[in-house]
């Protein structure tokens, strides 16, 4: 289970966590760009790759 949610820096900078059912815990994931943040279209598209792959060509 992905959460995406608005980071320190007000509704512009998101990041998002992946939920871990063996630790119960949320762990902070990075955005292709190699941040943990970014703008809330590269989070929902970062997670929108990890649930549906990455579309062929």
């Amino acid at each position: 289970m992905l959460g995406l949610g608005s980071r320190s820096g007000g509704n512009l900078t998101w990041g998002f966590a992946r939920y871990l059912i063996s630790r119960d815990c949320y762990q902070d994931n990075f955005l292709p760009t190699g941040l943990p943040f970014g703008s809330p279209e590269e989070a929902l598209d970062c997670a929108c790759d990890l649930y549906l792959g990455t579309p062929a060509p």
